[in-house]
């Protein structure tokens, strides 16, 4: 097991504090550097089509002021590529996007949609960023994500915490297990695993201990716990569970 698990910090909600009022604070930049300073060793930003909370300018400010690498979430539309070929951050996580959900809700459908995502990601990796999959844990989205050039997937953590706040423990158990089953085989195919969704103080611990991951990327928890002790504390006590996890 690697003792050094990477943490990405999504700022996204705190954008979405920015535009519920139509300010220009809180800024997302800030709270990247903070959680910079704080232990996180990337951020992550999700620029959505219908720009609800992370906006264009949003990534070009995060592009030219971050030390650590940049992992740029983002539907697989022609817009949005044409947008991370403008930039080329240092990662590309390709996830699934509805305008109707309040958030991700699932893993991306790889499986299904093959010949295109194959074509579509081509020129990101030509361009030198890392192309990560957003999906669940099943072989074939796996398979299928290896087979499309992906170098990264990230796996859905969501189910799994969802079970665990209902009190539904051997279903999150089972889950748990599934998670550990995917990480492997999609080690055995040469990925990268990463993880993330939903994931919290509670929560953390279990995903942190599947030794073939690598990263975790976790956003609103932690900018909800900023509102009590502060963005900083929160990062800091992130770091200091999944260091003393996988120390």
């Amino acid at each position: 097991m690697s003792k050094k698990l990477r943490l990405g910090v999504n700022i996204d909600h705190v954008a979405t504090i920015r535009n519920a009022r139509g300010s220009v604070y809180p800024d997302p930049v800030r709270a990247a550097k903070l959680a910079e300073e704080a232990g996180a060793d990337g951020i992550t930003a999700h620029l959505r089509e219908d720009r609800r909370h992370i906006r264009d300018a949003d990534i070009e400010a995060l592009h030219a002021a971050l030390s650590t690498p940049l992992n740029f979430e983002m539907a697989s539309t022609p817009e949005m590529q044409q947008i991370a070929l403008r930039h080329v951050p240092h990662a590309c996580c390709i996830v699934p996007e509805k305008r109707e959900e309040l958030t991700t809700e699932g893993g991306l459908d790889v499986a299904a949609d093959q010949a295109r995502l194959k074509e579509y990601l081509a020129p990101l990796v030509d361009a030198g960023t890392r192309v990560s999959m957003f999906i669940g844990h099943e072989p074939r989205q796996i398979e299928a994500s290896a087979r499309v050039g992906a170098q990264v997937v990230e796996l859905h953590t969501g189910m799994y915490c969802d079970l665990h706040f209902a009190g539904r423990f051997e279903e999150r158990d089972a889950e748990l297990e599934a998670l550990r089953a995917g990480a492997a085989y999609a080690h055995e195919l040469g990925l990268e695993v990463h993880a993330g969704h939903g994931l919290t103080y509670d929560t953390v611990r279990p995903i942190a201990q599947i030794p073939q991951i690598q990263e975790l990327n976790i956003g609103h928890f932690l900018i909800a716990e900023a509102v009590f002790m502060g963005l900083g504390p929160a990062v800091t006590h992130m770091r200091h569970l999944m260091d003393a996890t996988r120390g």
